[in-house]
């Protein structure tokens, strides 16, 4: 297969993604993180009256024609109480959040006026409706506050709580199965072979797994041997939704994942104009996608962000997947671009731009640690000081 470009793979990924089908209510209270699976409808005005939008007095703006009028309190209204209607000429001693009187249209905030005994002096000629929130001005009863394919973040679950919706309808949970295949790998705390490694991805996978609220399946390491691999293969597509290794998915002696799916299912995507991460496969092995990473960890990492987790996030409902890049200034120079379009470790810097890990390597997790996002660069275009360039925000990755 030849190389497909960035926006071919993610946009083929796309297409293949299937959403998960089942649903399941949750409460309110334990949603954030999920995804709708109907659209939240608001059953109640917010705000339910015409409140105070600060402590002050309310009052007629009839009653204050000019600065110094003194007026009588006749009432304290304080916020989950209701008062009485006002007499004319009078102020009600009122609080944040409390609802209006009848017959009062503007509120004067308290740092504008002088308590005088039982009176009030009004420093300040108010407007109608001044420091007055309506009914409905945030939410109209009937109206939509959250759409289906939304994933709820904990301000998402606040807004529901805030129209009285105790629990949500949402998609059931993404179920993924993970292994990993090299020889060479070994576990932290175990003792470290000759010409072995610790398996760093394990713990980035199912970080990232975790933080996208899949049920993870990790069936550990797979050892370098094609039949191990197909039997891992076919162990990993019962009962789950999506298969994801790391390591062997490239064109060595040594690397099975690839004909092992070919073997048990069909591959269907291979090989994409990235740096890093060009050895990246989709196929499907039963009813399960497969997604193949490369090794390399740092490849591992960002090929997940860029291109599985728009993947993950569509296979789960969710409407709005791909991620948006800000533009910002290149404070670094890359001279020597390649034929792949490149994503660089970058972090921005106190003026504002962005500086470049010295290590770009694949192998240099260390990059990862240290930046705070990508910076993309075109294939074969030179990056000069003073540039602008695309970037992703880890922050907007990582969620």
């Amino acid at each position: 297969m030849s190389l497909l470009t960035f926006s071919a793979a993610r946009q083929a990924l796309l297409d293949h993604a299937r959403p998960v089908a089942g649903t399941e209510l949750v409460s309110t209270l334990k949603a954030s993180g999920r995804v709708l699976a109907e659209d939240l409808r608001s059953s109640v005005d917010v705000p339910p009256l015409d409140n105070s939008a600060m402590d002050g007095y309310a009052l007629r703006c009839a009653d204050v024609a000019q600065t110094g009028v003194r007026l009588p309190v006749s009432q304290r209204i304080p916020a989950g109480a209701v008062g009485h209607p006002l007499a004319p000429g009078s102020a009600a001693r009122i609080f944040t959040g409390a609802p209006i009187p009848a017959g009062a249209d503007a509120v004067v905030m308290q740092e504008l006026c002088e308590r005088d005994g039982d009176a009030v002096i009004v420093n300040h000629t108010p407007q109608a409706g001044e420091s007055i929130r309506r009914r409905g001005e945030d939410i109209e009863a009937g109206s939509v506050i959250l759409r289906a394919g939304a994933r709820l973040r904990p301000q998402s679950t606040g807004l529901a709580a805030s129209v009285g919706i105790p629990a949500v309808s949402v998609r059931r949970r993404l179920k993924v199965a993970i292994f990993f295949t090299g020889d060479e790998l070994a576990m932290p705390g175990e003792p470290l072979p000759e010409g072995g490694i610790y398996n760093s991805n394990r713990f980035v996978l199912n970080a990232l797994l975790a933080a996208l609220g899949c049920e993870v399946t990790d069936l550990g390491i797979v050892r370098d041997d094609f039949d191990a691999t197909r039997a891992a293969l076919r162990s990993a597509a019962q009962g789950h939704d999506v298969i994801i290794t790391s390591g062997g998915v490239s064109v060595g002696e040594e690397d099975h994942v690839k004909p092992a799916v070919e073997a048990e299912g069909t591959l269907e995507l291979w090989n994409i104009a990235i740096k890093p991460g060009k050895p990246l496969a989709y196929g499907r092995i039963g009813e399960a996608a497969f997604i193949g990473l490369p090794g390399n960890p740092v490849s591992t990492f960002v090929t997940f962000l860029l291109l599985v987790r728009p993947f993950l996030l569509a296979t789960q409902g969710v409407t709005e997947v791909v991620p948006r890049p800000v533009t910002l200034r290149a404070d670094f120079d890359w001279p020597k671009p390649i034929r792949r379009r490149e994503f660089l470790r970058v972090r921005i810097n106190d003026a504002g731009g962005l500086d470049l890990y010295p290590n770009q390597g694949s192998g240099v997790l260390t990059s990862t640690a240290w930046a705070d996002g990508l910076a993309e660069i075109e294939p074969e275009t030179p990056v000069s000081r003073g540039a602008s360039l695309r970037y992703y925000p880890f922050s907007d990755l990582l969620d």
